[in-house]
C-alpha cells in the first residue's frame, strides 16, 4: 500500500471510530442533558400557569409534582410547539400542554416521546381531510373537524382551546393531550394498534386478553343500545365512550383518558382494565384521590 492510501485508510479508520464513540455516548449525554434540564428551578411564572390553567398538578403527591415539572420542562425544551392558522403560541398554551402530556410519563421512563418531532397548535377545532368509500366503491374526500389528531410521522395536532378544556375538569373523563399523546406512545413502534410496546410476551398476551374481551364488551353494549333505541327504549352504554369502540387504537386512547382522570370508577367498573393500565402506565393514580 502506498503512503496516499495508507493515509486515506487511517482517516477512514479515524472517522469510524469517532462515530462509534459518538454514538457509544450519545445516550449518556442526551441522559445527562435532560438530567440538568430536571434540576434547573422550576420558573415561578410556569407555577402561576399550573396552579391557574392545570389543577389535576395539584391532586399529585408532592414527589409526583416535582417529577411532572422536571419533565416538563425537557419536554418543552426537546419538543417545537408551533402556532397555526394564525395562532401566537404563549408560555401560558406551552406549559399548558405540557403539563398534560407529561402524565402518561410520570410512572414508567420511555423517553419523552421518542418519534414525535412537533406539536402544531391550532386556536380551535381543525379541518382535515380523509379519503371515504362511498357507495359504488367510489372514493372520496371526506372534511372532519377534529380536537386533535396524531400522526406516526411525528407531529401531533391539538386545537387549543381543546386543551383549555381538557385541563379546566381534571376528573370529567375527556383530555385530548393525553387521548393524543396515548397514540403517540402507541405508535412509537411505526404504527398504531392498541398495543403499545411491553416488556415481555407475558405482558403482551396479559394485555392482548384483557382489552380484546373489553373491547368486544364495549361493542357488544353499543349494539344492545341500538336495539334497544330502536324499540324505544333508553340504555346506558357504561363508563367509556362509544368513540372507544372505533378500533383497538382508540379504545387504548379513550381508556387512557379515564384513566387519569377518573381512576376510582374504571377500577370500579374495568378492575381488569385498570390493572393493565396501571401496569403499562406504572402508577397508581387511586392515590391521589
Amino acid at each position: 500500500m502506498d503512503k496516499t492510501g495508507l493515509i486515506t485508510l487511517l482517516i477512514v479508520l479515524a472517522f469510524g471510530l469517532g462515530l462509534a464513540l459518538w454514538l457509544a455516548a450519545a445516550p449518556w449525554l442526551l441522559a445527562r442533558k435532560r438530567q440538568k434540564l430536571r434540576e434547573q428551578p422550576f420558573p415561578l411564572a410556569w407555577r402561576r400557569i399550573l396552579r391557574k390553567r392545570v389543577p389535576a398538578v395539584q391532586r399529585l403527591p408532592a414527589d409526583l409534582q416535582l417529577r411532572l415539572k422536571g419533565d416538563i420542562q425537557v419536554l418543552l425544551a426537546e419538543k417545537p410547539i408551533i402556532g397555526c392558522a394564525g395562532l401566537k403560541v404563549t408560555d401560558e398554551m406551552r406549559v399548558t400542554l405540557a403539563a398534560q402530556a407529561c402524565l402518561p410519563l410520570l410512572g414508567a421512563r420511555r423517553g419523552y416521546y421518542p418519534k414525535l418531532k412537533q406539536i402544531l397548535l391550532y386556536p380551535g377545532a381543525f379541518v382535515v381531510e380523509r379519503p371515504h368509500t362511498g357507495m359504488a366503491g367510489v372514493q372520496l374526500e371526506q372534511r372532519r373537524a377534529l380536537s386533535g389528531e396524531s400522526w406516526v410521522q411525528g407531529q401531533v395536532l391539538l386545537s387549543w382551546q381543546d386543551v383549555l378544556q381538557g385541563a379546566a375538569d381534571p376528573t370529567d373523563g375527556h383530555n385530548v393531550v393525553i387521548h393524543e399523546f396515548a397514540h403517540q406512545l402507541d405508535q412509537v413502534k411505526g404504527f398504531a394498534n392498541g398495543a403499545p410496546p411491553l416488556a415481555t410476551a407475558l405482558a403482551y398476551r396479559r394485555w392482548s386478553g384483557v382489552m380484546q374481551a373489553e373491547f368486544d364488551a364495549l361493542r357488544a353494549r353499543l349494539a344492545q343500545a341500538e336495539r334497544d333505541a330502536a324499540q324505544g327504549l333508553q340504555t346506558t352504554v357504561g363508563l367509556i365512550a362509544p368513540y372507544a369502540a372505533t378500533d383497538p387504537a382508540e379504545f387504548f386512547a379513550v381508556c387512557s383518558e379515564l384513566f387519569f382522570e377518573r381512576p376510582a370508577e374504571l377500577a370500579q367498573l374495568h378492575p381488569a382494565l385498570y390493572e393493565q393500565l396501571s401496569r403499562y402506565y406504572r402508577i397508581q393514580p387511586l392515590s391521589w384521590q
